[in-house]
C-alpha cells in the first residue's frame, strides 16, 4: 500500500404547595411549546421582546436574529461576564473553589437579588459562585469581584477588557451586578457571545443545573437558593443560562440547551414579563431542535488506523483518535457532503506513547472545499521501536519480494 500523509475517512408545608402550583403553571406553558412546534421561522414571527438571537454553539452559525445588535441594558446578565472572569482565574490556578474569603460590609449590603451573606463571615469561593449562578446574588458577585481584583472598580476594568478580547464591540460594563448604571449596555448578539464563552468552562454546569438548594451560612442560618432560570427544570435539555430584570432592561434571558449532540444558545432582551421571556427562548430552542441536526463525521476518541511513516517504528500503521468530535450543523432535508481528511505530521520517530499528538483531522466541504472544523489527532496505542530482529526480518522479506 502506498504511504500517504493525507487520508480520507467517511465515516425537590405551604412553600411546597406554592412551588407545586407554580410548577404546574410553568409546565403547562412550556410543554405545549415542546409538542406543537412549527418547523419554520413563521413560529418565531410573533415575538414581542426587544431583540432575539439564536446560534448553534459549535459552529457559531446564526439560526435566527432580530434587532440583535441594538444596545440595551441587560440587568443581571452582566453576571455572565462576572462568572467568566472568576472561572478564568480558577483555570489559571490563581483562585481555588475551596478558598475561604471574608465578606466585606459593602458586598453584604448590596440590594436586589442576594443570598444574604453575613458581613465579616467567611465563605468558600464555591459557595459564592453557586449564589451567583443559581440565585443571581448581587452580594456574592461583589464578594467575588473584590477577591479577584481587590475592588469592584478594578474588576469592572477586567470585564471591559475581556469584552474587547472577545470582540464584543457593543458591550460596556459599569458594575459587576447589573443593577442600574449609566452607560452600561449590551446586545442580544454580544450576550450570546458572553454565554458561549462562559460555558466553555465545564465546571459552570456543576452549578447551572441546580434548581433548588438550601444553603447553610457559617452561623447556621439557612437561605433557600432557587434558580432564576426556570428553563433548567421545565425545558428538556436546558442546562444553563442567566436571567435579568430591571425596570429599564425589562425581562431578559440567555440560555443554552442540548439535545442529541446539538447545543444551541438563545437570548431575548426586553420581554414584558418572565413568562414571555421563557416562552420566547423556548420557542427559539424548539425552532432549532425541529429544524437542525448536529451530524458527526468522526467521533471523539474513535480509533482510526492509518498508514504513517514513523522513523524506526515496528509497524507501518498507527492508531489515532480525534480529541473532539468533527461535527457539522445540517438543516433537516438538506444533507451536506463532507470528507474527513487526516493529516499525519512528518518527522515522527519511534518510540511514541499513547496520547501524543501526531496530526490533525479536518472536515472538508466537498462543494466549497472549506474547512468546516478540525481536531487534533493523538495516538491511541504506543508506537514501538523496531528491534534488531524486526529489522533483519524486514530486510529478508523485502529481498524475497524482489523476486
Amino acid at each position: 500500500m502506498k504511504k500517504s500523509k493525507l487520508i480520507s475517512v467517511f465515516g425537590k408545608l405551604p412553600l411546597f404547595i406554592g412551588l407545586f402550583a407554580f410548577s404546574v403553571t410553568v409546565f403547562a406553558l412550556f410543554a405545549s411549546g415542546n409538542v406543537a412546534c412549527a418547523k419554520g421561522e413563521k413560529a418565531l414571527s410573533d415575538y414581542s421582546s426587544r431583540s432575539a438571537y439564536l446560534i448553534d454553539y459549535d459552529s457559531g452559525e446564526v439560526l435566527f436574529e432580530r434587532n440583535a445588535d441594538d444596545r440595551y441594558p441587560i440587568a443581571s446578565m452582566v453576571k455572565i461576564m462576572t462568572l467568566s472572569l472568576v472561572f478564568d482565574e480558577i483555570e489559571k490556578g490563581n483562585l481555588s473553589v475551596d478558598k475561604e474569603v471574608t465578606v466585606s460590609e459593602e458586598a453584604a449590603s448590596m440590594g436586589g437579588s442576594q443570598m444574604f451573606l453575613d458581613a465579616g463571615s467567611t465563605y468558600k469561593i464555591e459557595d459564592l459562585i453557586k449564589g451567583v449562578v443559581v440565585a443571581s446574588a448581587n452580594d456574592a458577585s461583589v464578594a467575588l469581584a473584590e477577591e479577584v481584583a481587590g475592588s469592584k472598580e478594578a474588576f469592572v476594568e477586567m470585564m471591559n477588557e475581556k469584552a474587547a478580547e472577545l470582540g464584543l464591540q457593543n458591550t460596556r460594563f459599569v458594575n459587576v451586578t447589573g443593577l442600574p448604571g449609566e452607560g452600561q449596555y449590551s446586545t442580544a448578539a454580544d450576550v450570546t457571545g458572553m454565554l458561549s464563552y462562559l460555558i466553555k468552562h465545564p465546571v459552570y454546569f456543576d452549578y447551572s443545573k441546580i434548581y433548588m438548594e438550601n444553603f447553610t451560612h457559617p452561623g447556621g442560618r439557612i437561605s433557600e437558593l432557587v434558580n432564576t432560570n426556570k428553563l433548567v427544570r421545565f425545558y428538556k435539555g436546558c442546562d444553563g443560562g442567566k436571567t435579568g430584570f430591571t425596570s429599564d432592561a425589562m425581562y431578559c434571558l440567555s440560555a443554552t440547551a442540548e439535545r442529541k449532540g446539538l447545543r444551541v444558545i438563545a437570548t431575548v432582551l426586553g420581554a414584558e414579563s418572565s413568562a414571555v421571556r421563557n416562552k420566547e427562548v423556548s420557542a427559539l430552542f424548539n425552532y432549532a431542535f425541529a429544524n437542525y441536526d448536529s451530524v458527526c463525521y468522526l467521533k471523539k476518541g474513535e480509533s482510526v488506523t492509518v498508514d504513517a511513516s514513523v522513523k524506526g517504528a515496528r509497524e507501518d500503521v498507527i492508531e489515532v483518535a480525534a480529541v473532539s468530535d468533527l461535527s457539522v450543523l445540517e438543516k433537516r432535508g438538506e444533507k451536506g457532503e463532507y470528507t474527513v481528511e487526516i493529516e499525519i505530521f512528518n518527522n515522527l520517530k519511534a518510540p511514541m506513547k499513547s496520547g501524543e499528538k501526531v496530526g490533525v483531522a479536518r472536515l472538508i466541504s466537498n462543494v466549497t472545499k472549506d474547512v468546516k472544523c478540525e481536531a487534533a489527532l493523538v495516538l491511541t496505542k504506543d508506537v514501538e521501536k523496531m528491534s534488531y530482529e524486526d529489522s533483519l526480518r524486514k530486510i529478508i522479506e523485502n529481498w524475497f519480494m524482489g523476486f
